[in-house]
């Protein structure tokens, strides 16, 4: 069973730093794609960054680009969203969620993680506050 935990949210004033994690169980994590999503207040959700664990390849959406990191530590199944500089828009609930990005039926295909309809795996949210 595919479990996701996601954890390091809270409150921070504009300009701060924070690290979210996301700890994974339950399948092999170097096949899988894990992204980080977020939803505002009155908002669709949307990806963010996301990571192909097998060749850690990675992809920054234009919002978070140049603030917001994604890393993988993969001897201890955990995914880090390390976010910088960060503004009351950022404001959210942010998920981690998994897909199993190499294809079983053929593993020389590995899908890209930033295809965000794939993602059938999710964690629990984790609330950022950016104060102004």
């Amino acid at each position: 069973e595919v479990q996701l935990q996601a954890s390091g949210g809270g409150l921070v004033q504009t300009g701060g730093s924070l690290r979210l994690s996301c700890a994974a169980s339950g399948f092999t994590f170097d096949d899988y794609a894990i992204g980080w999503f977020r939803q505002a207040p009155g908002k669709e959700r949307e990806g963010v960054l996301c990571i192909s664990i097998k060749d850690s390849s990675v992809y920054t959406a234009d919002s978070v680009r140049g603030r917001f990191t994604i890393s993988s530590d993969n001897a201890e199944n955990t995914v880090y969203l390390q976010m910088n500089s960060l503004k009351p828009e950022d404001t959210a609930v942010y998920y981690c969620a998994a897909f199993r990005a190499r294809d079983p039926a053929n593993w020389r295909v590995v899908y890209y993680c930033n295809d965000w309809t794939r993602y059938n795996d999710w964690g629990q949210g984790t609330l950022v506050t950016v104060s102004s």
